[in-house]
Order: C-alpha cells, then sequence, then structure tokens
C-alpha cells in the first residue's frame, strides 16, 4: 500500500458574506492504496462537506489536502479529473443512452471536446464493465436498469475514468438490504484489485463495521475520530459514539445490538441454536432466560419441541411463536 491522500489540520466548512459556518476542524488523516474507507455519521453532521471538500468541490477553510504528494490546490480542473472520480447519491436520470455509452463518459478527461473513444479508450470501458460484474447489461438502455444496477454503472463510469481516488457519497442508498451487501462487497473487492483508494459515506453502520478498513466517526462534538473497526471498538469509541438508549454495542462481535428493558424472568434448559434462538425471542419482548434460574417457570428445550412450565402447567409448544403466546 502506498501513501494517496494526506490531510493535515484541514476544517471544512461555508463562507458567507458576514459569516464562517466551520463544520469540523482540525482533520489529520492518511489514507492509503487499497483500502476501503468508511465516513459515518449522523445527518447533518457534514459527511457531505466533508466529502465536497477532498473532491475540490468546494474550498477547504484551513490546512492541507495532498493527493499522490500534490497539494489539492496546485491541480487544475483538467488535472484533478485524471486523480479524482466520484459517484453522488442522486439517481442518473439518463434516457437513450445504452449502459456502455454512459460508463464510456467516464473516459471524457482524455477524449477531448468531440468525445471519440480509440480503441484503447473502449478497452479501458470494457475492463470496467467486467471488474464491476455487468457484461450482461452492456447494451441496455440506462432507463431500464434498477437502482442497483445504475450505481453499478456509475461506479463502472468511475473506474474507466482510470483515478486512483474514488469518492462515493452514499453508493447503497435507495438500495434493498441484499444489493447494500453486494454493492459493499463489490468496493472492497475493487480496492484489492485495483489498488485504488475508496472513500465512501454511508448509513449502513453494520456493513462498515463488517467490510472497510478503515473507518471515520463524524460528530459535531467530538470530530472526526479515525481507525480500523476493531481498534474502535477495543478503545470505546464506537459504543461512545453512538451510544443512545436501547442501543447496546456488543464488543465480541463487533456489532451493534437492540436492548430492551427486562420485565421479568424465567428459566432455560438446552442447548445449540435453538437455545440461542428461544434466548433471544425471549429478550427481544423484555424476558430475561437463566439456565440456572430459581423461578419455577421454565422452559426446556426438547428434540423435536419446547416445553413451557408456567404457573404450575406444563405446555407442549412446537414453535418458539408457541411459547411467546403461552407467555403472554
Amino acid at each position: 500500500m502506498k501513501e494517496t491522500i494526506k490531510i493535515q489540520d484541514l476544517s471544512i466548512g461555508y463562507v458567507s458574506k458576514n459569516d464562517v459556518k466551520v463544520v469540523a476542524q482540525h482533520i489529520t488523516a492518511t489514507i492509503y492504496s487499497g483500502e476501503l474507507t468508511c465516513l459515518l455519521g449522523a445527518n447533518g453532521v457534514g459527511k457531505s462537506t466533508l466529502l465536497r471538500t477532498l473532491s475540490a468541490f468546494q474550498p477547504k477553510l484551513e490546512g492541507k489536502i495532498f493527493i499522490e504528494g500534490k497539494e489539492i490546490d496546485e491541480f487544475t480542473d483538467k488535472q484533478l479529473s485524471h486523480v479524482i472520480s466520484v459517484v453522488l447519491t442522486e439517481k442518473p436520470d439518463i434516457r437513450n443512452m445504452t449502459v456502455e455509452e454512459l460508463v464510456g463518459l467516464g473516459r471524457s478527461p482524455y477524449t477531448g471536446f468531440w468525445g471519440t473513444l480509440t480503441k484503447d479508450d473502449k478497452a479501458i470501458v470494457n475492463r470496467a464493465i467486467h471488474l464491476v460484474g455487468i457484461d450482461a447489461l452492456q447494451g441496455r438502455m440506462i432507463q431500464t436498469l434498477s437502482d442497483g444496477e445504475r450505481q453499478k454503472v456509475m461506479i463502472a463510469k468511475a473506474l474507466a475514468q482510470e483515478t486512483p481516488v474514488i469518492y462515493l457519497d452514499e453508493p447503497t442508498a435507495f438500495l434493498d438490504y441484499p444489493s447494500k451487501v453486494e454493492m459493499m462487497q463489490l468496493l472492497f473487492k475493487l480496492s484489492r484489485e485495483t489498488d485504488k483508494t475508496i472513500f465512501l459515506s454511508t448509513h449502513d453502520l453494520e456493513l462498515a463495521l463488517q467490510i472497510a478498513d478503515k473507518l471515520w466517526l463524524m460528530d459535531k462534538q467530538k470530530g472526526v475520530k479515525i481507525g480500523a473497526p476493531e481498534d474502535l471498538s477495543l478503545d470505546g469509541s464506537l459504543a461512545s459514539f453512538f451510544a443512545r438508549k436501547g442501543i447496546v454495542f456488543d464488543q465480541e462481535t463487533g456489532l451493534f445490538r437492540v436492548e430492551n428493558e427486562t420485565t421479568r424472568k424465567i428459566g432455560l434448559q438446552g442447548e445449540g441454536i435453538r437455545y440461542t434462538m428461544v434466548y433471544k425471542a425471549l429478550k427481544r419482548i423484555g424476558i430475561q432466560a437463566d439456565a440456572k434460574s430459581e423461578n419455577e417457570d421454565e422452559i426446556t428445550i426438547l428434540p423435536d419441541s419446547y416445553l413451557l412450565k408456567l404457573a404450575g402447567n406444563e405446555i407442549i409448544c412446537k414453535t418458539i411463536a408457541d411459547i411467546l403466546e403461552g407467555l403472554n
């Protein structure tokens, strides 16, 4: 891995005639090639502002941003188009253009005014399409694609631009959960296969925790905290950063879970996955299960059913839903 982006004491925000609004300040970080970095934070915290600043779409307030050793203000617009490509959140409202033609627009920094693709340009476009795995869509019209397919096309366009850095603003927005997983896995794979620096903002916390090489936790009060997901778990940053009533960070799994208030207890005897699922279901409705409970009420995991002892009565339950109904 090589150092692609170096940020020194960066402050971002907006300048108006009468005021300067600082969104975040004193950001110092290094981003390397071949890494997938995810930017996390609440709505309105400034994630898009940071991305626009790193992309040179809006000026920084203070500090320096180096890309491959050169300060961002020293680049011309044309030079930046050879270094940075950006995939935005908005759905591309494009009609009467094929997938291949849209991906081909990624070559515009190199083709000049007329946009005529050479043999080499076409080979780069085809390679980008293949890397994203949308070969079968190559001749399709953009308006016939699903949201997930369109997002893949925009990523292929960014790859065709052949820049060392790709920024993405909420690339999994508007996607269903399986498509979100597929998109994040694709970006992780591309960071490895192409050795590019891929930096994205996202609200998909659980996926970022499982896939990202580095996390940037952005908060109005706490600023920006940067590190590997595992390090941010161990030092308590994740637990404190997303601290909310009813949400608990589990250090052992490195994931968040919902913590409902416990209102009663019950004994639970058994083992295996069915024990785990019963325990989980009980916790969801506010019942704490305990194998060593002295409570006379008890659930026993049988080979093909469940025995619920409740108020002196014994009930055979076929499903976990039957147990919950019996408890209610």
